[in-house]
């Protein structure tokens, strides 16, 4: 037999084993560990103490006769006193070695109940539940999935050529003193409004941005009008905290928001579905209709509080 036969002999042999080891369900290893470590601490008490113990008991009655004999005083001062002697060394290595045991028993004990502790916290992960999995862990996993994602960049901006028809077509909210700058708004709910963005886009709406950040005067500007625009005054409205877009499709390099136009608010049916999706509020299911607005989901007070963390 050559040493490759001989080798490849034993890579069959190594495999064979490791299959079948693989194979062993950790539920029955854990168990068999545990159930050996309580056979040798039962075989421990057995020996050294139950058994041990009956061991001494007999050896101490065949060592006292059964009819003893009284010995003269005088005896017991001479001759006798030598032949104890090799009795008493005995009983003090009998009592050395109890001793020894007395302490190795417990730090034997000890070393295999921390060896069973540690078995179990390393296995204990390969057993949990998903559904009892505290919540913070879950959240934890999502805040981690959500750094993984790519971080998206918001579009460059159109001309404002793009936007002639729809300032004509609502002169009351004053589109070409609305503020687009990106960098305003809150980053992680820029992130939000671009996947929704993404999400339209491939719903073949494509979308942009016609408001983010507003100030406090614009807002009262416009919640003050003429022509109702708005019910929040300045400080009520999430686009001033930087948490609410308003957002239009472009057809043909064109903004159009107009909702008489039907394609314009079959865009918006499906921007309210996205924005849902995404865990973000949508102004189209207000009393106050406002189809193209989205915003952080929750109240502004508490918003800001947890901001403000």
């Amino acid at each position: 037999m050559t040493s490759l036969q001989i080798k490849s002999s034993i890579s069959r042999n190594l495999l064979v084993h490791q299959s079948f080891v693989s194979k062993i369900p950790m539920t029955l290893i854990v168990p068999l560990v545990v159930a050996c470590i309580v056979l040798l601490l039962f075989w421990l008490g057995w020996r050294y103490f139950l058994g041990g113990a009956r061991l001494q008991v007999e050896q101490a009655s065949i060592a006292i006769p059964s009819n003893p004999t009284f010995v003269p005083v005088e005896d017991i001062r001479s001759d006798a006193a030598p032949s104890r002697l090799p009795g008493a060394a005995s009983a003090a290595r009998g009592w050395l070695q109890n001793r020894w045991l007395l302490w190795m028993v417990p730090l034997l004990s000890l070393s295999l109940v921390g060896g069973v502790v540690a078995i179990t916290l390393h296995f204990g992960g390969y057993h949990q539940d998903s559904k009892f999995i505290p919540n913070e862990y879950a959240h934890g996993n999502q805040i981690r999935q959500a750094l993984l994602e790519e971080k998206l960049v918001p579009p460059p901006p159109l001309p404002p050529e793009a936007f002639i028809d729809a300032v004509a077509e609502k002169p009351s909210l004053a589109l070409d003193k609305a503020d687009r700058d990106w960098s305003k708004m809150d980053p992680a709910f820029v992130q939000d409004v671009l996947r929704v963005m993404e999400k339209m886009k491939a719903r073949g709406f494509p979308m942009v941005l016609l408001e983010g950040f507003r100030s406090a005067e614009r807002q009262n500007r416009l919640a003050g009008g003429s022509v109702k625009v708005t019910q929040a005054k300045g400080g009520e409205s999430k686009h001033q905290y930087g948490l609410a877009a308003d957002l239009a499709p472009v057809r043909n390099g064109k903004v159009v928001i107009s909702e008489r136009d039907p394609w314009a608010m079959q865009a918006y049916t499906a921007l309210g579905e996205e924005s849902k999706a995404a865990g973000l509020g949508w102004g189209g299911v207000w009393s106050f209709r406002d189809y193209g607005h989205v915003e952080r989901a929750g109240s502004l007070r508490a918003l800001l509080a947890h901001k403000n963390k």
